[in-house]
Order: structure tokens, then C-alpha cells, then sequence
């Protein structure tokens, strides 16, 4: 409408333009001659001898050749971020939903996958290392699994990729340096190629030389990779939408069975990385590729909405949906090295080096239909009801290979890679989905996953929640529960490689849980208690006095309380923020979880040069003593080892973040309490965790 309004301001300056230059004839004795005078012209005659003859230019002629001069000239445009409109799988599930650019501070200092306030991990000592969770969280997988998971938080899956609406070509970029010991890049490009269709890039890089042992040696350099490309097409009439990405990821985890110095912490060293490992050459490789693909049609009568903040949400009445993945997965164990000071319990193919790999691929297909019905002002937010309804076929093919010494065709022993099994199947999963919304303040909830056939019949996943809100003082309560019954992983039940074969027997996991969440966003509190009932619990022990990660179920119910509390304050320029964790087990040796976890951030706000919005304060993360478990190198799993108990102390970072334009920025120092409390720590048994390390980081946003 702006640049109609403009154009026809440019067209009526042109018309006023012309008639005020026009050459008109003029008369000596006419009082409103301006100049009778002029030379060439002779008193009381009209004068044709101007041999300049003019054409006149039409209206149309003058307003295409304003706006080809104003088309040429430099965009005045500033561009920013309430250009881009950011969104993801999740967000579309139901509905073409949008949300601004997040560009604020809040949580950025905390770019550690390992070290999320509300979801830390444990590892072995830096990032790109194996990890594990820290709290309680059970699963809420069903069906085949391979049972590896201890690079997780690394690795990128399609609903990881966010989507972008953008007027401008928008780009991110982040660096984070640790000199030596961690360095983190991360990289987003997005444009729309037209209003209907944006394309772009994700780019993540990883690499760490940790703080202990020799950084001469290459393997023992993390080496992360994660790439995607990624899509989203939205028809002109907004009832088609095309979600499409594909990913690479190529992580490399160094396996060095920890440091030979047991007492790091005691006795000291005056220079890390010259400390000796077990295993200098040994580790872990993932790689892995996927294409997804989800297409949706809405039928029926489109709704839309607008809510405050730039939100905006495009609502169908009927939708179909098609949803195809493919995904294949190589897990690899590369030992280079003799077993001088028995870290593996034992060899069964090859003494001296090990190439075991699990390739899993798995194709998906998913397809769905929605029905919702609701009232005709989609802002009245009452009397809606959803009703989803599908059915996913998983096809699975694995297979697993050791490194042996075979004969080849001279009859000479050679080392070679030997397959020791392989299989394929599918699963045909049924599911659900109901709500109804009596209002804004009232909302019913179900969820049903059932295996309805394949390897993993009779698995399932019934989950309910009831939200009850008040108004925007008195908050709003969630209640939810749900009963899961989940197949043992692969790793638990067949299982090949040089160090571990298990073929065993178990029964599938069983686990119910309640839970009961507070939120009061005026408050700015959040309270959680949650129940859990576990039957038949799978984990890894060692056998008695020895490293042996066995897999082993217990027979026995466990009961699990986890309440967390969330409380953020704020006088004048100064905030706490505050999240803590009670969790409490009659199994606690079994799980071993520490029964309080705290993270607590302290800062002070304030403006700089009037242009630089700054935070300055210290995070605080902080948990009780539990018994350590123990990692198995060559099986990639967590076991209850030795029942050692480390000393726990707070663990401090003071930082200073701030924003200028389109550059937020931090320096903080991790572990700035390390020598003032204890002089170091363990979260994992023989595992010496991280020391303390300045730290860079940056983020630039470009919206040209």
C-alpha cells in the first residue's frame, strides 16, 4: 500500500511539473508576460520560429521513468530482525505457525550442549566426549534401538532444523574459543528465493584437544562435523507446505580410557597434556546421513490468527500429511593400540587393535490425516476440538562387522573385516491423537502409540494431560501421565564385537509416571513434581571385582520422586535466576543420580556508551555426592563400576555478555573457583573432569 501511495504522489508531481514548464505563447502588451522582452520575439505576433519542438510525455511514460530512477537508486530500507520470522517441525505440526528472531542474551553465555541449566549432562572430561544425563529422564522411545546413544547431544537429527521466513537473506554466524581445549563454530544462511519458498544451510563445527594427555597426538582430537541443507515451500493460497532437509554428520570421539594418573588431583602436574593414557589411538567414529521429507495439504476452510509479539499462526479445519525419512547410521570402534593396562575385560577376535561397526539403515513412512473443528473466530480460542489419526511403517536393516584374521587367496593370515550378523524387518505403528479446548483456560490432551506389528509388537506409548489456566496472575497447572512399554536395545540382547558378545533374553521396560507442573509466568516460577514407576529396569554392572559391563535387568519395581522448582527475581538492574532439582529412588546405587542438582545465575544489567546492553554476573551449578559410574570403552556404555563417591563443590563461572547492534559477545571464565574450594573433580570414575579456561565467544547477525 506504501509503495502504491508513492507512486501516485511521484504521478501527480509529474502532471503539476509538466504544466508549470510547458511552452506557452507570450504577448509583449500582456501584463502577465514575464518577460516582453524576450529576444526573437516581436511585438504583437505569436512567435512559431522555436525550432525546439517538445513532445509531450504521458502520465504512464513519467511514472514508469520515476520509478526506474527510484528502483536504480540505493535501498534506504534498514533491515533487521523483525524481518525474519523463524519456525520448526514442531511449530507446524498442527498449523503454520511463526515466531520472531530471538536476539536477546538470556542463556547465551550457556552454548554447551553438556551444560543446559534444566538438562545437564556428565561426561569424560571435555565436550565432544562421551556423555550421559545427569538427572533422572527416562526415554520415551518405542520400538528398535540400537541402545548407543553416548554422543547424542552432538549429533544433528531433522527435527533439529529450524525454518526461516525471511524478507532479507539472513545469516548467523558463532565462535566460541577455549584456545586449545575447545573451539565451536556454528554457521545459518537463509533466504527466500520468493515470498513462497526460503532455502538455506546449517554448518557446525567442533573440535577439542581436552585438557589432559598429549595434544601432539591427532587422535585424541575431538572432530565434529555437522551440515544440512534444509527447505520450506508454502503455497500461494497457504495449503500446501513442503518441510524438506538433508544431513551429514561425522563425529569423532577420542576413547583413551582415562589418564594413568588416578590421584591428578592430589598429587598434581606441571603440564596436563604430557599425562599418559591408556589408550593414545583409540576412538570412537560416527557418521550418518538422512533425507526427510513432509509434505502437508489442508483441505477445507483455512483460519488465521494474530497475537502479540510478531506471532502469527495459520489454522486448517482438515489436513493430510506424508512424511518420508531415510537415515543411515554407521557406528564405529577403532582400537590402535595393545591393551598394556586392561582396559577391556577381554578380546575375542584380535589382542592388539579392534574395527568393530554397527551400520543400521532405516527408511520411514508416515502417513496422517487431522480433523479439527472449532468456532469461526479462530481468536476466541474455545470450543476446539482436534482429532489426529496415523500410521508409520519403519523398515530396519543392521548389520555388524569385527575385525578378524582370515586366510586370503594364498592361503596367508591377514587381518580382514568380517560380518558376524545382519538383519531386517519393519514395524507398523498405529497412532493417535484427541484434544479439546472448552476455552483458553481449558485444554484435554491424549496420545496413543501403538506397535501394531513387526519385531517390536505390543510396544506402546499412552500418554494424557489436562491444562487448567487461570488468569495471567494466577498461572496455569498441567497434569499428565503416561504408561510406556519399550523393547530391550539391541546392545542389551544381541550383541557383537571384539570386547562384548551378549545374547540374552530380557523383558520389555515398563515405566508409568504422574506429574503435577505449576507455571505462573508473572511469578516467574515453574514447579514440577513428577512420579515414576519402573519395572524391569535395563542397565550395565560390572561383575563382582572386575571391569566387565554386563547387561542386566532388575526384577524389582523402582519408585522415583523428582520435584524442580524454577524462580527468577529481579530488583532494580539486578536478577537471580534459580533452578533446583530433588530427586529421590529406593534403587539410588542403581540409578546413581544425585538426590539435589542446583544452577543458579547472579548478574547485573546495565548500558554502556549508551549503545552496549550488557549482562555482567556468574553462573553457579552445583550437585550432591552420588557414586560415580564407570564407562566401558568398546561398548560405549555407562555401568555401576565400583561403588567410588567423589567430593562435589560448586563449580563457578563469572562472565560478561553484551549486544551492540547485531553482535552479541561474552568472555567468561569457567571453573573460576578451581583452586579456591578443591583443585578439581570427577563426574565419572577415573574420568579427571575439565579445568578452569577463559572463554570467547560471538554471534553476528547479517540481514543483507
Amino acid at each position: 500500500m506504501r509503495d502504491k501511495l508513492k507512486y501516485f504522489l511521484l504521478l501527480l508531481l509529474c502532471i503539476v511539473t509538466h504544466a508549470a514548464f510547458a511552452q506557452v505563447p507570450t504577448y509583449p502588451n500582456n501584463p502577465n508576460n514575464p518577460n516582453p522582452n524576450y529576444p526573437g520575439q516581436q511585438p504583437g505576433k505569436r512567435n512559431y520560429n522555436d525550432t525546439a519542438v517538445v513532445k509531450p510525455i504521458s502520465a504512464d511514460a513519467q511514472l514508469d521513468s520515476m520509478r526506474k530512477k527510484l528502483e536504480h537508486k540505493r535501498d534506504t530500507v534498514v533491515f533487521s530482525s523483525k524481518f525474519i520470522r523463524i519456525t520448526n517441525e514442531q511449530l507446524l505440526k498442527d498449523s503454520t505457525h511463526l515466531l520472531p528472531l530471538d536476539t536477546g542474551l538470556t542463556n547465551f553465555e550457556n552454548y554447551n550442549p553438556l551444560l543446559q541449566p534444566r538438562d545437564p549432562k556428565i561426561y569424560l572430561g571435555n565436550t565432544g566426549l562421551p556423555e550421559r544425563d545427569l538427572l533422572f529422564d527416562p526415554s520415551r522411545a518405542i520400538g528398535f534401538d540400537p541402545g548407543l546413544h553416548e554422543l547424542d547431544a552432538y549429533w544433528m537429527n531433522p527435527q533439529d532444523v529450524s525454518y526461516y521466513r525471511a524478507r532479507a537473506p539472513f545469516t548467523d554466524l558463532s565462535f566460541v574459543l577455549g584456545g586449545h581445549a575447545e573451539q565451536l563454530f556454528k554457521g545459518t544462511y537463509a533466504r527466500n528465493v520468493n515470498p513462497r519458498l526460503n532455502i538455506g544451510f546449517n554448518l557446525n563445527f567442533l573440535g577439542s584437544q581436552g585438557f589432559y594427555s598429549s595434544n601432539q597426538v591427532l587422535a585424541q582430537n575431538v572432530s565434529n562435523v555437522n551440515v544440512a541443507g534444509f527447505t520450506w515451500y508454502e503455497s500461494k493460497n497457504k495449503r500446501y507446505n513442503l518441510l524438506a532437509n538433508i544431513i551429514y554428520n561425522d563425529l569423532k570421539a577420542p576413547i583413551t580410557g582415562s589418564i594413568l594418573n588416578d590421584s591428578i588431583f592430589k598429587v598434581g602436574s606441571l603440564d596436563k597434556t604430557t599425562e599418559l593414557v591408556r589408550l593414545p589411538n583409540t576412538y570412537e567414529n560416527w557418521k550418518g546421513t538422512s533425507l526427510y521429507l513432509k509434505q502437508t495439504y489442508y483441505i477445507g476452510r483455512i483460519d488465521s490468527t494474530k497475537k502479540e509479539k510478531g506471532n502469527s499462526s495459520i489454522l486448517p479445519t482438515q489436513r493430510v500429511a506424508y512424511t518420508l525419512h531415510y537415515d543411515s547410521k554407521v557406528y564405529n570402534f577403532i582400537q590402535n593400540d595393545q591393551d598394556n593396562y586392561h582396559v577391556f575385560p577381554d578380546y575375542y577376535f584380535e589382542s592388539n587393535f579392534a574395527r568393530d561397526s554397527l551400520t543400521v539403515h532405516h527408511l520411514e513412512n508416515t502417513f496422517s490425516y487431522s480433523f479439527y473443528l472449532r468456532s469461526k473466530n479462530p481468536n476466541a480460542a474455545k470450543n476446539e476440538a482436534k482429532l489426529d489419526v496415523g500410521l508409520t511403517q519403519d523398515i530396519y536393516a543392521y548389520s555388524q562387522f569385527v575385525a578378524d584374521t582370515v586366510l586370503d587367496q594364498y592361503g596367508n593370515r591377514v587381518n580382514g573385516r568380517v560380518k558376524e550378523q545382519g538383519s531386517s524387518f519393519q514395524d507398523i505403528t498405529l497412532k493417535g491423537k484427541v484434544s479439546y479446548k472448552l476455552s483458553d483456560r481449558l485444554l484435554l490432551e491424549g496420545d496413543v502409540q501403538q506397535v501394531a506389528a513387526g519385531r517390536d509388537f505390543g510396544n506402546f506409548l499412552y500418554d494424557a494431560r489436562l491444562t487448567v489456566a487461570g488468569n495471567d496472575k494466577v498461572g496455569k497447572i498441567i497434569l499428565e501421565g503416561y504408561t510406556q512399554n519399550a523393547s530391550p536395545p539391541m546392545v542389551y540382547t544381541d550383541w557383537i564385537s571384539n570386547h562384548f558378545i551378549f545374547h540374552n533374553t530380557f523383558s520389555d521396560t515398563k515405566t508409568n509416571s504422574l506429574s503435577f507442573n505449576y507455571i505462573n509466568e508473572p511469578l516467574r516460577l515453574d514447579l514440577k513434581v513428577q512420579y515414576f514407576l519402573v519395572g524391569d529396569y535395563l542397565y550395565f554392572q560390572a561383575q563382582p571385582n572386575g571391569i566387565d559391563a554386563t547387561p542386566t535387568q532388575l526384577t524389582s519395581d523402582i519408585n522415583v520422586l523428582k520435584v524442580s522448582l524454577g524462580k527468577s527475581l529481579t530488583w532494580r538492574r539486578w536478577h537471580f535466576d534459580d533452578y533446583i532439582v530433588y530427586q529421590k529412588s529406593d534403587y539410588q546405587n542403581t540409578l546413581r543420580t544425585p538426590q539435589v542438582y542446583n544452577y543458579a545465575s547472579f548478574y547485573y544489567k546495565a548500558m554502556f556508551f549508551k549503545v552496549l546492553y550488557s549482562n555482567i554476573g556468574m553462573d553457579v551449578r552445583y550437585n550432591t555426592e552420588y557414586a560415580a559410574p564407570s564407562y566401558a570403552p568398546g561398548l560405549g556404555q555407562f555401568y555401576n563400576g565400583p561403588n567410588v563417591t567423589f567430593s562435589s563443590y560448586p563449580v563457578a563461572t563469572v562472565f560478561i555478555k553484551g549486544t551492540i547492534q547485531h553482535t552479541n559477545f561474552f568472555v567468561m571464565y569457567d571453573y573460576a573457583n578451581q583452586g579456591l574450594l578443591s583443585p578439581g573433580f570427577y563426574t565419572i570414575n577415573r574420568y579427571p573432569q575439565m579445568d578452569h579456561l577463559l572463554k570467547f565467544g560471538v554471534s553476528w547477525l547479517f540481514y543483507n
